[in-house]
């Protein structure tokens, strides 16, 4: 779902019956908005949140077990994740509520991170034998809370992710979107070429490149693997009792 006001569009995961969590569909319909947005001169700026009261829940578990019984998991939630970190314009995350698995990734890989006081981050990949954070995290976030982050698979909550920098600031619930939309505004009154430009250099100072390919690498192995297979069906059974 995509709304403008003015330079700032706004794209808003919905499917509140799921947490938002990412299925083909869903997968497909993102990559696309986010390739019109790219392409319209009139965007500077793009805020990412969820609808109702999750951010983002990750990959739809049900989906993808379903897969991994046909011919192993496909990565629509990945390659999601992927076109957001190349996304050339200023991306502002409103985390408005819990955001596990690639729906924190997610977060992770937009610019700035304006967290509601009730948003949860979980990077559980390890327990899913994954590598799910590795490449982004430690530019954020150093490396020795980024391998915690990743080696425990807890939960941190918004106040903690602000203190250690996951992150930009904290707002009350009801205060978080027009927060997040306040700082849109103020970058979308810049000129674009020079908010394009400066991301490129920016993130060229905190290259992460080789990393991302290391860990795309590692994910494409390990989804084949019996144990990740054998992981994810006992945390989607464990999350299917919970619905």
């Amino acid at each position: 779902m995509v709304e403008r006001d003015g330079g700032v569009a706004v794209l808003r995961l919905n499917r509140t019956d799921k947490h938002n969590a990412f299925n083909r569909e869903l997968a497909s319909v993102f990559q696309s908005a986010l390739e019109a947005l790219e392409d319209d001169a009139a965007v500077v700026c793009v805020v990412l949140t969820g609808a109702g009261s999750a951010f983002c829940a990750g990959a739809d578990m049900q989906e993808a077990v379903a897969q991994i019984a046909d011919n192993g998991r496909s990565d629509g939630m990945g390659a999601s994740i992927g076109r957001a970190a190349t996304f050339s314009k200023p991306l502002v995350a409103c985390v408005n509520g819990p955001a596990y698995g690639g729906g924190a990734l997610l977060a992770a890989v937009c610019d700035i991170r304006i967290a509601a006081a009730g948003a949860r981050f979980r990077f559980p990949g390890a327990a899913y034998g994954l590598v799910v954070g590795g490449s982004q995290l430690p530019r954020i976030v150093g490396a020795a809370y980024a391998k915690e982050l990743m080696f425990t698979g807890r939960v941190v909550d918004a106040e903690e992710a602000l203190r250690m920098g996951l992150v930009n600031a904290v707002e009350p619930p009801e205060r978080a979107f027009e927060a997040t939309m306040e700082m849109a505004r103020m970058i979308a009154a810049n000129s674009l070429e020079a908010l394009v430009a400066t991301k490129q250099v920016v993130d060229r100072a905190l290259d992460y490149r080789e990393a991302a390919r290391l860990e795309a690498d590692a994910n494409a192995r390990l989804r084949q693997s019996p144990e990740h297979h054998a992981r994810f069906r006992a945390a989607a059974d464990r999350v299917a009792r919970r619905e």
